[in-house]
């Protein structure tokens, strides 16, 4: 349904999930490098997600695929909101050149690496 709105707004759609991501990576790791080389790797990421999408078998239409773009980086950008602090603690012993074997995580995420790793 998405894939039939006109090419302007699918491509204001990519640019806008691109966007909130980079802002994302660019507001909790605050280094600049790495938001650029997300930047550079998203934008690549959408051309190979068309160029993959027309040699598929279905010949699915660079619409389709942007729109698949816009939602993936959509939610990879909501998933990481909830591991944002356990992010921040890293980059800041990594500016100060602290190395730890482990971390602590969170009493959910422990549940659901149990939970992994016992399938």
């Amino acid at each position: 349904m998405l894939a039939r709105l006109p090419l302007p707004y699918l491509l204001l759609m990519a640019a806008f999930a691109t966007s909130v991501f980079c802002f994302y990576i660019d507001r909790v790791m605050k280094v600049r490098q790495l938001t650029a080389m997300a930047f550079v790797l998203s934008v690549g990421g959408c051309f190979g997600m068309i160029v993959v999408g027309s040699l598929q078998y279905q010949h699915w239409s660079p619409e389709q695929m942007l729109v698949v773009y816009s939602f993936t980086w959509t939610g990879i950008t909501i998933g990481l909101l909830p591991p944002r602090k356990l992010f921040l603690e890293a980059r800041e012993e990594w500016r100060r050149g602290i190395k730890r074997q482990t971390y602590k995580y969170p009493k959910w995420w422990v549940a659901q690496r149990s939970f992994r790793s016992a399938s």
